[in-house]
């Protein structure tokens, strides 16, 4: 029993990646890797030193945890390098007064407390910090030439790979920190998911007590607080789902229809918005109200009603830069849902990006509903006032 208590002490937590993930963040540093020694070895010649090994480190943060502060691009250069340079400035000053054990731990050391100050914490600077020590005649012939040569040159190329290959999978990179909540209707107001419950500067008080390195970005453990809330708020409320409360005798359109058309079925049905479907019944974007306003030129609203007149009338041409049909003028690849999503993962979307309408569609990507503003705001104004007047 304590064997195993021992283990379950030393040993970290289940990874919750993916299998997709693993394989991407393999095959990510397969690439990365390739393409650097590839080029640097183009660059520098048979010769030279033209891969280091930290390269093989910082591979494992820019592909595995590319949102990390610690493998964000001045991380990265700057780390690998301000590191091998301080070591190798070591090795010159130092290396005649110091034996090398003693010399590695003191360029390893000054290393990390320059990159704190430098703010490109990296944690394979430290090994380029110490390659700078150990790393024989040749590295130590080289000086200062070591970090500005393949350091440098790896360091710019694994990134650059690094750049390319995780916005190509889906990944955010370089991953830049969001630390506020814009405003969709540039007012200085808060969004409304912030005036409840835990603000920013919460996290931001909490982190400065907290007082040490979290390899994690500010934004991203920001969201996880948030999406936390929302599964606490599911479990104590019970589960309403998109298809629970989507409306699904939706009027349509499809690219090529008619602005006139468009036009006159929302102001019959008194509807905002028109999800825009292709023979599949897939959806492929969304005109609303605003974008007929947007694209006739009402922002002045002055001649409003000949100015949509004119919008709306078709030119009768075959050929024109005037927009005629739907597909000119809406929002191409709208954000949906699906009809098994709960609605309270719609409320960001809904009161902090602005989004008023968001299709739902199936497993197979149809589309069978849309859900508004108001039927997320009705569900939950019903469900919290069945859950009060329960008998106890």
């Amino acid at each position: 029993m304590r064997v195993r208590s021992l283990f379950s002490v030393l040993l970290p937590a289940p990874s919750t990646a993916s299998i997709q993930e693993r394989l991407r963040a393999s095959v990510g540093a397969l690439l990365g890797l390739f393409v650097t020694g590839t080029v640097a070895h183009l660059m520098l010649g048979d010769d030279a030193i033209w891969l280091v090994a930290p390269m093989g480190a910082s591979s494992v943060l820019l592909f595995c945890v590319p949102a990390s502060p610690l493998a964000q691009p001045w991380s990265v250069i700057g780390g690998n390098v301000i590191s091998a340079l301080v070591s190798a400035a070591c090795v010159r000053w130092l290396g005649h007064l110091l034996p090398m054990p003693a010399l590695a731990a003191v360029g390893t050391a000054l290393a990390i407390a320059v990159m704190f100050f430098t703010r490109c914490l990296h944690p394979p600077g430290g090994a380029a910090a110490l390659t700078a020590v150990i790393g024989g005649p040749a590295v130590h012939a080289a000086g200062f030439s070591f970090a500005l040569g393949p350091v440098l040159v790896d360091s710019v190329l694994l990134v650059a790979a690094a750049i390319v290959y995780n916005n190509l999978t889906g990944r955010r990179y370089p991953h830049a920190q969001t630390l506020s909540h814009p405003n969709p209707h540039a007012t200085k107001d808060e969004v409304p998911t912030v005036r409840l419950g835990f603000k920013p500067e919460d996290l931001d008080a909490v982190l400065r007590r907290y007082g040490q390195v979290l390899d994690i970005s500010r934004d991203d453990l920001e969201a996880l607080f948030l999406q936390t809330e929302l599964r606490a708020y599911q479990r104590r409320f019970g589960v309403i789902t998109c298809g629970d409360i989507m409306s699904r005798d939706v009027v349509t359109a499809e690219f090529a229809t008619p602005l006139t058309e468009a036009w006159h079925a929302m102001r019959e049905r008194h509807i905002a918005a028109l999800p825009v479907l292709n023979p599949a019944r897939r959806v492929i974007g969304i005109v609303t109200q605003s974008d007929f306003l947007k694209h006739s030129g009402l922002d002045d609203y002055r001649g409003m009603r000949e100015k949509l007149k004119e919008f709306l009338k078709p030119t009768g041409l075959s050929h024109t830069e005037k927009a005629e049909v739907v597909g000119q003028i809406m929002t191409a690849r709208p954000r949906v849902a699906q009809a098994d999503t709960p609605i309270v993962d719609l409320v960001p979307l809904m009161a902090d990006a602005g989004l008023h309408h968001i299709p739902i569609v199936d497993a197979n990507e149809r589309f069978v509903g849309i859900v508004t503003q108001s039927d997320v705001v009705a569900a939950l104004y019903e469900h919290r006032l069945a859950e009060t007047t329960e008998p106890a």
